[in-house]
């Protein structure tokens, strides 16, 4: 079945299995990254190459999955410039996968609303899943702006996750991926903890996992992460430095709100040792690794 045209920008560890999903569901997928290896790989697969992200200002629908939304805001300037010139066709959609700040993707949706006229609007729709769901097309997406340009992006969502909600304006969906990391960066770094003692104090790590996800601790984030912490395995799926990014938004977010965070404030300091450890490019496993090093360095907590 032969589906419309996307523009996709951004064909990293999540970005390319997501074009692939949109190829393989039949829609006609154009990309632009920054290792031109990334878009051979697509064109292989059966999606065509972008010589820049400003050529793609006339596709129907263009994402974004870029680390950060300054980095988004960098590759779409010639965009938004050509857009300037000559808007786009009414109708136009941006959207905007990655995980970035609430209130930095509402001033965005603004920004690309001006430059074209009116004619192209943002809708945020960060994903969850891993990198695992990304080549399954098994992602939770959670999207934010208004109704009529959710049902459009929609069917294209559809065939990147199993699960597609809009939760609200724009910015909906990276609150909503913010407090999605807060469960998972500061449940992986229990986890760490708790294996960590276990393994000093004798017990084996992995039988312990074993045990607790028969119990009330049972979760998905033990499903997918127990293993790769049990077995000190901190091979990339996602790198753990954009925990502390991640964590940061809902720090911001909670201060907006007028609401207590002490479990994203902990986790941000955590995640910015890890960091300053220089381990950020490791994956989310290896915040254990962190902890390891702050044993060994005679330091039993963070200030």
């Amino acid at each position: 079945m032969t589906q419309g045209r996307v523009g996709f920008v951004g064909l990293g560890l999540m970005g390319a299995p997501m074009a692939a999903n949109l190829v393989r569901a039949g829609w006609r997928v154009t990309g632009w990254n920054r290792s031109p290896a990334a878009i051979r790989d697509l064109e292989l697969l059966g999606g065509a190459g972008a010589g820049s992200v400003e050529d793609l200002r006339d596709e129907p629908v263009i994402i974004f999955m870029l680390p950060d939304l300054p980095v988004i805001e960098e590759a779409a300037a010639g965009l938004l410039d050509s857009w300037r010139q000559e808007p786009p066709a009414p109708g136009t959609l941006v959207v905007v996968m990655s995980s970035v700040s609430p209130v930095g993707v509402q001033a965005f949706g603004q920004a690309v609303a001006d430059a074209s006229a009116g004619n192209a609007s943002v809708i945020d729709a960060p994903v969850s899943g891993g990198t695992v769901g990304a080549q399954r097309g098994t992602l939770a997406i959670m999207a934010g702006g208004t109704a009529a340009d959710f049902g459009r992006a929609r069917p294209v969502l559809e065939a990147m996750g199993s699960s597609v909600r809009l939760l609200g304006g724009l910015g909906a969906g990276s609150l909503a991926k913010a407090c999605n990391q807060l469960v998972v960066g500061t449940t992986t770094a229990a986890l760490a903890e708790a294996a960590e003692l276990a393994e000093r104090s004798g017990l084996d790590v992995e039988a312990l996992f074993e045990v607790l996800s028969g119990g009330l601790a049972a979760s998905r984030v033990l499903e997918v992460v127990g293993p790769r912490l049990a077995a000190k395995d901190y091979t990339p799926t996602g790198p753990a430095k954009f925990m502390l990014k991640d964590l940061s938004f809902v720090r911001d977010s909670a201060d907006a709100a007028g609401t207590a965070a002490p479990m994203a404030a902990a986790g941000v300091g955590l995640y910015a040792e890890l960091v300053a450890q220089g381990l950020g490019d490791q994956d989310l496993a290896v915040v254990r690794q962190a902890i390891a090093n702050l044993s060994a360095a005679g330091i039993g907590q963070l200030p």
